[in-house]
């Protein structure tokens, strides 16, 4: 999308009439027969404006360097070479007011106050490690633009880490008890592209870091769409067995060492559906867990038999919340699509469907609770048209809700100097005024940010 803005723009300039002749002049040949001695007032302005005129070379040089600027945004492989020599010259990395552009920290956990409004530099191979479910659109499309897998410090993001630190580690709290208050559960709401899913997915980043086991939904709208869906009559829920099978897949890759170690609290029997396109098991309805079976051998289950994946994914929400061993964080980007409807119906009549709520699959109904004692944080996401929603949600507390800011000026001005150093902004043209112009208009939107800069003029 970048690169077609930038050839449009590149098209525009080109084919432009020369702004600096008035329209009425560069449309007639002007000859003295066209003018009596009565108009010498009008020859005498047309002169002084014929001679204000720019000199033709100076306009030819600076349109040359335009274009230069934007066929290196245009060329990827000419820009990553120019980026790759950049990279030599460490007297680029220099952020407002001469600080520093790039952090010194080498992990999200040694992040301080000081490193606000500053870049992180990751590998795109750490955090595929990391966050083996996937990245979110919003970090896809930075890297991608950006040419560099960094993402900025934000005051906003480090609050909300220190609250689940404080959770896990009581003496960090303040000792007169004045501090801010710890919350257990909370969302994260606010305009578009304000950053949530990127902040979720440090949330996440920082607590695989220090050993947490992470149950991590970057795309909560999958839950809601796609595959096969079936009523269960032993429950009342709509089962979705191919859903429940990606879900545990997903738990699986980065967690497999901790559920290892987690021997199943609850004995009863799992109860079995309908598999995906093979229906019900005839003569079983459950399916019970070997005694001193661990939460991986429980999610291998649901994995293998595909009547048991729904099960298997109610069985293990109830389990994290007996884990006692190690912190355990639910972590839910697109939050907000688990309360409207699903793209399922159910047939009423002949001639007519109800659309299912996402409240009746058995694996939203499972997670979608905020109401209990566990470390849940859930992010909101404009993307998935969900629409807006009233303010106090069912089984979520009043106070979860939380505003998740878009850029400040501060935060702007870092943003602005990280696009020149990564060529996105071209030197010549970028000044403090431009990037403040850049910042009002988009009123602080990251992504507007991004695709307004290589058109700062």
């Amino acid at each position: 999308m970048l690169r077609a803005i930038l050839r449009a723009a590149t098209a525009a300039s080109r084919t432009a009439p020369d702004r600096s002749i008035p329209a009425v002049f560069a449309s007639s040949k002007l000859s003295s027969s066209n003018y009596s001695s009565k108009n010498t007032k009008s020859s005498l302005v047309k002169a002084k404006k014929t001679k204000s005129k720019p000199d033709a070379k100076s306009e030819e040089a600076s349109a040359a360097a335009a274009d230069d600027g934007l066929s290196d945004l245009l060329d990827e492989e000419a820009r990553d070479r120019r980026l790759a020599e950049d990279d030599k010259d460490p007297s680029l990395d220099v952020g407002p007011n001469g600080r520093a552009l790039f952090t010194s920290a080498t992990t999200i956990s040694q992040l301080s106050r000081k490193d606000t409004c500053t870049y992180m530099k990751f590998s795109t191979e750490g955090l595929n490690a990391v966050l083996p479910e996937g990245l979110t659109a919003g970090m896809v499309k930075e890297f991608e633009e950006s040419r560099r897998s960094a993402l900025l410090v934000r005051r906003s993001f480090l609050d909300l880490r220190d609250n689940f630190r404080r959770i896990v580690d009581p003496p960090l709290r303040s000792s007169d008890g004045k501090g801010p208050k710890v919350l257990k559960q909370i969302i994260l709401d606010g305009p578009v592209s304000s950053g949530k899913s990127i902040a979720l997915a440090m949330l996440v980043h920082w607590a695989r870091d220090e050993g947490w086991l992470v149950f991590y939904v970057p795309r909560g709208r999958d839950w809601t769409h796609g595959g096969f869906f079936y009523k269960n009559p032993q429950t009342g829920f709509w089962d979705t067995p191919v859903q429940a099978a990606n879900i545990l897949q997903d738990f699986l890759k980065r967690n497999e060492s901790h559920l290892k170690q987690l021997t199943c609290q609850i004995s009863d029997p799992i109860p079995l559906g309908e598999g995906a396109g093979v229906g019900w098991m005839k003569g079983v309805d459950s399916m019970a867990m070997p005694e001193g079976s661990t939460l991986y051998d429980l999610v291998q289950t649901g994995m293998s038999h595909t009547h048991a994946a729904v099960g298997v994914v109610v069985r293990l929400r109830k389990e994290l919340s007996l884990v006692k061993d190690i912190p355990v964080l639910i972590a839910v980007d697109q939050y907000n699509s688990w309360f409207t409807f699903t793209e399922y119906e159910e047939a009423v009549t002949v001639r007519s469907c109800r659309p299912i709520h996402a409240k009746e699959l058995a694996t939203v109904n499972a997670f979608r609770s905020m109401m209990h004692n566990d470390m849940m944080v859930g992010a909101f996401s404009h993307s998935t048209a969900v629409g807006k929603l009233r303010q106090e949600l069912p089984d979520v507390p009043k106070y979860a809700r939380i505003d998740f800011p878009r850029y400040s000026l501060e935060e702007a001005a870092t943003v602005s100097h990280y696009y020149l150093r990564q060529r996105l902004v071209r030197r010549e043209i970028f000044s403090d005024e431009n990037w403040k112009k850049l910042y009002y208009l988009s009123n602080g939107n990251g992504a507007e940010m991004r695709w307004l800069a290589p058109l700062m003029r």
